[in-house]
């Protein structure tokens, strides 16, 4: 018998699947259905909310967080007293129980308890970090009190819980708040606790993974991030414990970026550029790839912005058959994002995204799905890709956040791929297109892993504060990394790290010049993964440069009549009114110029091979 099966076993020996005779329609998703007219409560997603809570509770313990345990009910009394006693908040000469018959006050810093027993119970000179309600239905003003002192709570809910009372539990559990539950929650409670407390205790005395140097993680400058090579991350062989890590992750796909800045009318994410497959189609084959081998429900949601909700929505008609399943979200933090044909002038990604994860009240509905990770995407990278190498090694390392980057064509590739380093943030380049490479060894490819219940902790303990960002035109050109919010919040995660992957996983679509190299050989798709030709021995990309009359991919469709062969091709630089023929191969360094007045077409079937061309007898 598995351990889930166990616990679920005890949960149904507590009665906490039995619910109420009316249950509430918000309460619903934790419903299995009713009989007899009463409610039974789905023990699989209390045991995920247990878990929630627990995790939490234990995150809140290491950093010495003080707690109060609210409880009104006198038959619970002995057993709440045996628990703060083992944790060790039982001091009855400081008066330091955290527990109250009464209400919490208004103040900010409360004095004095009132109970119904009219017994008077000093508190704590500042308020809880956390708030453990045992019954909600009777404290309902103690729920009411820490929502608007911000304080976290975890609660034991039931069926007919008014929703008022539900929106502002942190960490609600579904359950038939029984005395044999109570027990249970308390022991497990007691549990938590003591394991928070051997495992700070031993991991002083532990010694320091100097292979992986973990240690640099921690000991690193809030300034800097210790970079990973994508070449040192190891899968775990056991495929049991890759589908259930694979189970827990969830991809949120900004697609915000409109197309009118390439004469594209709609998302950028719905440009056709693999044999009529768009971006959005290959995430979807790489999620449904994914799914399918791992056995896993890797869900996706598309953020979006006022611009393109709509079209997105029309979009996803399409996947109606797919097994993926596709949520369709607002962004609700930068509503000015996407509404100019300059679209990379006003900066949306990683950032908004979160904190529209927040608003939305999705991060809660993603903890309670059992999700912990989710990797957030960039509308603009193509290649972006769902790396289990990369998620194994963040279980594995219990690291909190992590952001893709590669090196710059000014930075040695092979540098960074030979070894461990750390780089200042201000060394990583957020935007490949606004600043000069030349400036930066690193540039963020705009893929973003999170642990989730990390995130709910820094918000919920104040240490992190996402704010709503909106940029101005004329303030665009000085925003940096930080203007995704993902530059000053990665220094409060605990372990954060970079991962260096390598350039061909970095393909933005911000020209039509990257349009052409997509859609020549250089580039197919395999499942939804861009994959380069391996006939290319040159490790970089060539560099193209389209003159104005390229702006368009409509003007790119009709200026060539098939995509050149660019398998050997260095640079190519375009510039005038030119016209290329098909079956054309471009090697090495190719600059064609036309005149001004001078139509200049490239016949079909030539070789161009390391020169200049300026008139048709060049050919």
């Amino acid at each position: 018998m598995t351990l889930h099966s166990i616990v679920i076993q005890k949960l149904l020996s507590t009665n906490a699947h039995l619910g109420r005779r009316v249950a509430a329609h918000h309460f619903k998703q934790f419903t299995y259905g009713t009989r007899n007219g009463m409610a039974i409560i789905d023990s699989d997603k209390t045991l995920i909310c247990l878990r929630n809570a627990a995790q939490f509770i234990a995150t809140m313990a290491q950093h010495k967080a003080r707690f109060m345990f609210v409880n009104t009910n006198s038959l619970w009394d002995e057993i709440l007293e045996q628990m703060t006693k083992k944790i060790g908040c039982y001091t009855p000469s400081m008066n330091t129980l955290w527990r109250t018959g009464g209400f919490l006050t208004n103040s900010h810093s409360p004095k004095k308890f009132r109970s119904r027993r009219k017994k008077i119970v000093f508190g704590p000179t500042q308020p809880p970090d956390c708030l453990v309600v045992f019954d909600s239905e009777r404290k309902s003003s103690v729920i009411l009190e820490a929502h608007r002192l911000q304080i976290p709570i975890v609660s034991l809910v039931d069926s007919d819980t008014p929703i008022e009372y539900y929106n502002k539990i942190t960490y609600p559990i579904p359950c038939n708040s029984s005395a044999q539950f109570v027990y249970l929650f308390c022991n497990l409670i007691t549990k938590t606790f003591m394991l928070q407390r051997k495992s700070s205790s031993g991991a002083a005395q532990a010694e320091i993974d100097t292979s992986e140097k973990v240690g640099l993680i921690e000991e690193a400058k809030k300034d800097e991030v210790l970079v990973v090579p994508y070449a040192f991350l190891r899968m775990s062989t056991d495929i049991e414990k890759i589908e259930e890590m694979m189970d827990k992750l969830a991809v949120i796909k900004f697609n915000g970026a409109l197309g009118t800045s390439m004469g594209f009318n709609g998302p950028k994410s719905t440009m056709k550029i693999f044999d009529g497959l768009t971006s959005l189609d290959l995430i979807v084959n790489q999620i449904e790839s994914l799914n399918s081998k791992y056995h896993c429900s890797v869900p996706l949601m598309l953020m979006t912005t006022t611009s393109t909700h709509k079209d997105t929505k029309k979009v996803l008609g399409k996947y109606s058959s797919s097994h993926v399943s596709i949520r369709c979200i607002k962004e609700v933090c930068n509503p000015c994002a996407g509404q100019s044909g300059e679209d990379e002038l006003y900066p949306s990604g990683p950032g908004a995204v979160l904190l529209s994860l927040v608003k939305q009240g999705t991060l809660d509905v993603l903890l309670a799905e059992g999700k912990e990770y989710i990797l957030v995407v960039t509308s603009d990278n193509v290649a972006a890709t769902i790396d289990p190498k990369i998620l194994d090694h963040l279980v594995d390392k219990k690291i909190e956040c992590c952001m893709e980057v590669t090196p710059t064509s000014a930075y040695d590739s092979d540098l960074i791929g030979s070894r461990l380093q750390k780089f200042e943030l201000a060394e990583i380049a957020q935007n490949s297109v606004r600043h000069s490479m030349e400036k930066f060894k690193l540039v963020d490819t705009g893929s973003l892993w999170v642990n989730l219940r990390a995130f709910k902790r820094l918000l919920y303990t104040e240490e992190l504060k996402i704010e709503d960002i909106s940029v101005s035109k004329e303030q665009s050109d000085q925003v940096l990394w930080q203007e995704t919010a993902v530059g000053s919040a990665i220094r409060f995660f605990n372990n954060t790290i970079g991962v260096s992957v390598p350039n061909s996983q970095f393909l933005p679509i911000k020209r039509t010049s990257d349009l052409l190299l997509l859609k020549s050989n250089l580039y197919t798709c395999d499942e939804g993964v861009v994959v380069r030709n391996i006939a290319r021995t040159n490790p970089a990309n060539p560099v193209i440069e389209l003159g104005p009359e390229f702006e368009k991919v409509s003007d790119l469709r009709s200026r060539f009549k098939s995509v050149p062969d660019i398998i050997d091709l260095d640079s190519l630089k375009v510039t005038g009114d030119v016209w290329f023929g098909a079956g054309i191969t471009l090697k090495g360094r190719v600059t064609i110029n036309a005149k001004p007045g001078m139509k200049l077409e490239i016949p079909d079937g030539v070789v161009i091979e390391n020169e200049d061309i300026n008139d048709p007898s060049d050919f």
